[in-house]
């Protein structure tokens, strides 16, 4: 199927079980989820393929991937980059923006399956997780993108990595809520953080050259709530025609030629939470025609030289296609999770 018009109540779970069937396929016995046969397993990518298993409502294997985070968890509440076959395979640095998303994956599965038992087994996890991470927070608000072996801070910030943070900590407050041990502390960080991004844009980028390049940097703030839904909108059409190519997707980075399957299902959520529901609908349904027979999907399309490439299907793009048509047709209790932001109150 080349095109796929999506609307409220028409999720069409028989097109995407085998998508879902992909992520189960390469899921290892361990619980984790790698980007493809073979390769490695990050943090981050690892929750996004779990949420696209929660969404078909597979809680079993959803449940065994968060297990695998539980049991990698080092003692300060992080995880190092990269991981092969349950090893460490990258040991230079831990992402804070890859710890904190485990707070994300958590509630987006406890929203879907009502499961009081896994929030309550997973909150020692993300407690020590969000914990980390704002440990890292500077004075000004923005968190240090990442620290290293030896656990001493990578001094500065990116756009992406803390917006995403900015919803993580979102849903950290949400399982507080719920588990009944509430972090004001995280209110306050997430706090700082979104005056930081939205107020100071000097402390992002600072020792590199900037990432405005990536359209990550772009709809990220709108994805995750940075930007309110007010202004959502005339924020997105600021750069629309730089990154969207018509009947293609997203390009990843503004300079290449290159749509990618995984940034497009986001800016379509961001669309969503901007309001821009037929634009949303259109832009995602441009994007079946990357997928292969088995429902895995390329990671993109260089539209000049007519390739795709990488040569890659990746667990993550399936688990965001998956995210995206929840967002657009509103299949479970978690598919306004990155169109809309709710912070429970501890009071009630």
């Amino acid at each position: 199927m080349s095109k796929l018009l999506l609307l409220k109540g028409l999720y069409p779970e028989a097109f995407f079980l085998s998508t879902v069937n992909f992520i189960r396929q390469v899921q290892q016995p361990s619980g984790a989820i790698p980007w493809f046969e073979g390769g490695h397993c990050d943090p981050w990518d690892h929750v996004e393929s779990a949420m696209g298993l929660s969404i078909h409502r597979d809680f079993v294997n959803a449940e065994r991937a968060y297990q695998w985070l539980a049991d990698q968890q080092l003692p300060d509440g992080s995880w190092w980059a990269a991981y092969k076959d349950d090893v460490v395979e990258k040991k230079d640095r831990r992402e804070t923006n890859f710890v904190a998303y485990v707070a994300t994956g958590v509630w987006h599965h406890y929203l879907i399956s009502q499961n009081n038992d896994f929030i309550q087994r997973l909150w020692p996890v993300v407690d020590a997780a969000i914990n980390f991470v704002i440990a890292q927070q500077q004075e000004e608000g923005d968190i240090n993108w990442a620290v290293d072996t030896n656990s001493e801070p990578m001094c500065d910030a990116l756009i992406t990595g803390c917006s995403s943070i900015y919803k993580s900590l979102e849903c950290a407050h949400n399982i507080s809520v719920i588990v009944n041990q509430p972090r004001p502390e995280w209110l306050l960080a997430r706090e700082k953080l979104g005056d930081a991004l939205r107020n100071k844009p000097q402390r992002f980028d600072r020792t590199w050259e900037s990432k405005s390049r990536f359209s990550m940097d772009w709809f990220y703030p709108v994805l995750t709530g940075v930007i309110p839904k007010a202004q959502a909108s005339a924020h997105l059409m600021t750069r629309w025609d730089e990154f969207v190519e018509v009947s293609l997707g997203c390009r990843c980075v503004v300079e290449e030629p290159w749509v990618t399957v995984a940034e497009s299902c986001e800016l379509t959520m961001a669309l969503l939470a901007a309001g821009e529901h037929a634009r949303a609908s259109e832009l995602y349904s441009w994007l079946h025609q990357w997928q292969l027979d088995d429902g895995s999907y390329w990671t993109g399309y260089q539209f000049v030289q007519d390739v795709l490439w990488p040569d890659e299907k990746p667990t993550w793009t399936a688990g965001a296609i998956l995210l995206a048509a929840d967002a657009l047709t509103e299949y479970t209790a978690a598919s306004q999770l990155f169109t809309t932001v709710s912070l429970l109150d501890p009071s009630k």
